[in-house]
């Protein structure tokens, strides 16, 4: 895992900033541990924010692009990519990242990346923010889309 020289997260106040978190409905209990996680930095630092589903990672883009045009000023997207037998997996990686890059940088807004792209379940466990995860991947991506939203706010004035 890449935990080591994460950088610190918590301790910001986003009070002001309206935020959408967007997540897929594939592999439930890891995608909600990730929602859980994100909920908990997001409560902690005063944004408003609301949830939204979408059936799955591919979904995310244009929902997304939805949550700007209605005024957001961050998005937090999160989904599950397990690897299987197929190549289908790195289509839908490809499309949910790629997307999610175009969407930020076409909306000029930081989308929070809490894509998770596995090898297998476990994975997604270790990195979901659950009871016995080794990181929480949901509460790193709120507070990236949080802290770039102030970066952003500070250099346009």
């Amino acid at each position: 895992m890449a935990g080591s020289g994460a950088p610190e997260t918590g301790g910001i106040d986003a009070t002001g900033l309206n935020v959408v978190v967007v997540a897929g409905t594939w592999h439930e209990v890891i995608t909600d541990g990730l929602i859980a996680g994100a909920r908990k930095v997001l409560d902690a630092t005063g944004a408003t924010y609301r949830v939204v589903r979408v059936p799955g990672s591919f979904e995310l883009p244009v929902a997304a692009v939805a949550a700007f045009e209605g005024g957001a000023d961050a998005v937090v997207a999160l989904g599950v990519i397990i690897r299987g037998g197929t190549p289908h997996f790195e289509y839908v990686s490809s499309a949910a990242t790629d997307g999610l890059t175009r969407v930020a940088i076409d909306a000029g807004k930081p989308v929070g990346f809490g894509v998770l792209t596995l090898d297998d379940e476990q994975q997604g466990l270790d990195r979901a923010g659950l009871d016995g995860s080794k990181e929480d991947k949901g509460a790193e991506a709120a507070d990236a889309a949080l802290r770039t939203a102030l970066v952003l706010r500070d250099l346009r004035g």
